[in-house]
């Protein structure tokens, strides 16, 4: 994959966002960052990759979140070819619910 799309900008974001110590402080950015819409769609995503993560069907995701297949086929692209965060992400996670 292209490294491309590691902007400036967006490593910047990376470091505001590694930042914050606590789940308040890092939701209010998040809020003043992006759209209510845009907060939505983050959130729906992850938990379509938690979801695939734990073996759900496509059918099975799409209808607990309200998504189209397509949606969560494109997700679960990501999370077996992607760039390996969301497998960091719930790896982390599975360390800390241990």
């Amino acid at each position: 994959m292209s490294s491309n799309w590691k902007t400036l900008a967006l490593k910047r974001l990376a470091r505001a966002l590694l930042s914050f110590k606590n789940e308040d402080d890092l939701l209010k950015f998040l809020r003043d960052l992006c759209s209510l819409d845009e907060l939505k769609e983050l959130g729906t995503r992850w938990e379509i990759a938690q979801l695939l993560a734990h073996g759900e069907s496509y059918r099975a995701v799409a209808k607990k979140t309200g998504v189209s297949t397509t949606t969560v086929t494109r997700i679960a692209w990501w999370l077996e070819h992607g760039e390996g965060g969301y497998r960091t992400a719930l790896k982390k996670i599975a360390k800390k619910l241990t």
